[in-house]
């Protein structure tokens, strides 16, 4: 059998890690032990170290010393940093971008200005600004705060603030962009614009693409979505594989521009394949881009990864081959629905000591629903603590219609998570947005 590394630690590598040791033996390098991707590890007869998966040399190692022929990676930061390009330096097949490809993610300057050649209609009107001066100027021609706040590089869904909801005043809003330019030496200030937001996702094998079901996320930490932006408390898709609001022509014009995206950045040689992703608005004056990101999205993994009809297995060789299609990377015609769980302070404040905490998994599978752990680790049986201060696991359940689905996951949950644990309780409640 065929051996695969698996870098990446959270709910998107617990379900990749999942699909993955379906047809491969399972293999990582970790900083702690998820027990969701530990489990599919022994289960596969692969391997895992407890190790630093940023440290290049372990990593070469690793590979060497198991013989390992393929190589995953679908986390922003990994990607940033090349970890792929060891692994193709080595030989190995490849799902995941270069350092080079992912560029289209880590520098959201980058993105727009592929953007603004390819589709210059899709542009919202923003500056990229250098110094504190010109960040003046520009605050200054808004009458209000009508606009938003985008650092350059990676924040892992948490840096961009919204005028009116996560800074009020125009005052507010110069200091956070001072703060975003101090600590990179660019920042993106952006008209705010009105409109539903959405995703489009697209497997690719580098030139073709395949469009998995459309995603709809609450990226905000509390219910009626208040609070801070957080990396995703929750995500459905609809059996149709589109959102109400959405018609198949929108996602045919966003995924027209993810196709020529990839054009552009493998022009030269292949740097790209694997997960690719956009985020748009639709608005009264069209859809209108947002940014880029190169690898599945966390929840959003959960939710297209249980839906894959074709065996996640047979995708990724259809990718190595370059020969991906509609026919071989086929979706169930289902409703997902995920939810995480995360502590009462996450996004809000850090927890100075680490959360232990109890809940039943074997009940919460037993009534269809899956548990995906992201940062936790297991102390013995029921017991777990958290790692970090991000969010904890993932519950994810199919249905026939979106109502079972929530039903589903948010019954799991009764009597069988620890009162100091916390989620939305909203998800689900599209039409309310």
């Amino acid at each position: 059998m065929q051996k695969c590394l698996l870098l990446g630690n959270g709910g998107r590598e617990a379900v990749l890690a999942e699909y993955i040791s379906k047809g491969y033996e399972l293999y990582t390098v970790c900083p702690y032990e998820n027990p969701s991707i530990i489990e599919c590890v022994k289960n596969s007869n692969g391997k895992y170290i407890v190790d630093d998966p940023f440290n290049k040399e372990v990593v070469r190692n690793f590979i060497k010393e198991n013989e390992i022929d393929t190589c995953v990676i679908s986390s922003d930061n990994l990607l940033q940093d090349g970890l792929i390009d060891i692994a193709k330096e080595m030989g190995l097949k490849t799902f995941g971008p270069t350092s080079k490809g992912a560029k289209i993610e880590w520098s959201k300057t980058y993105a727009l200005d592929i953007v603004e050649k390819l589709a210059p209609e899709m542009i919202i009107k923003n500056y990229n600004i250098t110094d504190v001066e010109e960040l003046k100027k520009v605050i200054d021609t808004y009458e209000d705060d009508s606009f938003v706040v985008k650092p350059e590089g990676l924040t892992g869904g948490k840096g961009v603030k919204v005028g009116g909801i996560h800074f009020k005043g125009k005052e507010e809003g110069f200091e956070y962009a001072k703060s975003c330019l101090e600590a990179s030496g660019n920042v993106i200030v952006q008209d705010k614009v009105e409109g539903r937001e959405f995703t489009v996702m697209a497997l690719t094998d580098g030139e073709n693409i395949v469009v998995t079901p459309i995603t709809f996320d609450y990226p905000y930490r509390f219910d009626e979505d208040k609070g801070p932006g957080t990396g995703g408390m929750g995500c459905l898709s609809f059996e149709n594989g589109l959102l109400p609001f959405l018609e198949q022509s929108d996602v045919d014009e966003c995924a027209n521009l993810i196709k020529e995206t990839l054009k552009y950045v493998n022009k030269d040689s292949l740097e790209f394949n694997g997960v690719i992703y956009g985020g748009f608005f639709k608005t009264k004056n069209g859809i209108k881009f947002i940014e880029f990101n190169a690898r599945f999205g966390d929840p959003e993994a959960l939710n297209v990864l249980n839906s894959l009809e074709t065996p996640f297995t047979e995708v990724m060789q259809n990718i190595f081959n370059k020969t991906l299609n509609k026919d071989n990377c086929k979706f169930k015609k289902t409703y997902t629905f995920t939810v995480y769980v995360v502590t009462k302070e996450y996004a809000v404040e850090n927890r100075k000591e680490p959360l232990v905490f109890t809940m039943n998994k074997e009940k919460i599978n037993e009534q269809g629903v899956k548990v995906y752990f992201a940062n936790t680790k297991n102390i013995e049986g029921k017991t777990y603590s958290s790692v970090s201060n991000s969010r904890l696991f993932g519950l994810t359940a199919s249905a026939e219609t979106l109502e079972k689905a929530k039903e589903k996951v948010y019954n799991s949950m009764k009597g069988n998570l620890d009162e100091n644990l916390d989620y939305r309780t909203d998800i689900g409640n599209i039409y309310e947005h």
